[in-house]
């Protein structure tokens, strides 16, 4: 499975499903409007984390050979400007990367000060990090292209968001599907806004009614080693909620394959918050026609185009 998709559905697990069993026990209401509003915030808690998607101030893509780096503009890659001006140099030759940094500039490579070092990506399983006073940044691959994603634990963004807009909970979008597993797997494509795709493994179809008519989702995940992931676009897209969709964390189905699909926890894309995210997107089927008036819509400082 892509990376990037296993952090978010890891994310997901996070601030998952803490109530709303999915057996027979009579449904408490105010229980259920209370785990909702722990959930959300705990889901704006792990946006302010360290991290959370809320500090991202960068995304610059590596060209081939050196790649100097610092807030001066005459860098190939410029920081912001509360960054020292010349950090050091960043090399990439054939998909090997190494780091070079200034004399007289410290920063933390894996906890330790070093000036040289051989860089492993998001790709791999000891990625590289890097600290350097508020600043901290790695390297992600995505498709054959590598940037440096950089944070910012001091960014304003993280002040500036203290809610995320949403629609009022309603008990009706907690909507019982049952999974409808393929005998064989099928090979999804997953586009992301890049313009690139990946193809991931969908094990079935959580189906499911709304105002009578049968609806259909393909989640990511296999149901049993972890929850679904749901990638999805509704009627609301564009008008009300993020353009390019929304999320869903969907709880394991029970031996009769049933399980409850929660559109209160409709969450925003990492997109929605900061433009240096690289955020998959519904894949063919994902998106209904149904006017999904429930979880996440966009507002002041979220709702990035």
């Amino acid at each position: 499975m892509n990376k990037t998709i296993a952090l978010l559905i890891i994310t997901s697990l996070i601030i998952g499903f803490s109530a709303c069993k999915t057996n027979n026990e009579k449904f408490n209401n105010a229980e259920y409007q209370k785990s909702i509003s722990l959930w959300k915030q705990k889901r704006l808690e792990n946006l302010k984390s360290e991290k959370g998607w809320l500090n991202l101030v960068g995304l610059y893509w590596l060209n081939e050979g050196k790649n100097t780096f610092g807030s001066d503009t005459k860098n190939n890659i410029v920081f912001p400007d509360n960054a020292p001006k010349s950090i050091g140099s960043i090399f990439l030759f054939k998909e090997h990367i190494s780091i070079k940094i200034n004399a007289d500039i410290d920063v933390f490579i894996n906890d330790s000060l070093t000036k040289q070092a051989s860089v492993y990506s998001d790709a791999d399983e000891n990625t590289t990090h890097f600290k350097l006073n508020s600043f901290k940044w790695y390297i992600i691959k995505r498709g054959n292209r590598y940037g440096i994603r950089l944070r910012d634990l001091e960014s304003p963004l993280i002040s500036k968001i203290n809610e995320i807009p949403a629609f009022p909970v309603d008990c009706k979008w907690r909507i019982q599907c049952r999974f409808e597993k393929f005998d064989t797997p099928e090979e999804i494509e997953v586009p992301n806004v890049l313009g690139e795709s990946d193809t991931e493994k969908c094990y079935g179809l959580l189906k499911f009614e709304i105002d009578g008519k049968e609806h259909a989702l393909r989640p990511l995940g296999d149901g049993i080693n972890q929850n679904f992931f749901v990638i999805f676009a509704d009627a609301t897209s564009t008008i009300e909620t993020y353009g390019t969709g929304r999320f869903l964390s969907v709880e394991k189905p029970n031996k009769k394959g049933i399980t409850y699909i929660d559109f209160n926890k409709a969450t925003n894309p990492p997109c929605a918050f900061t433009q240096y995210a690289t955020c998959p997107l519904p894949p063919k089927g994902n998106i209904l026609t149904a006017k999904i008036t429930a979880g996440e819509k966009t507002g002041p400082h979220i709702g990035h185009h």
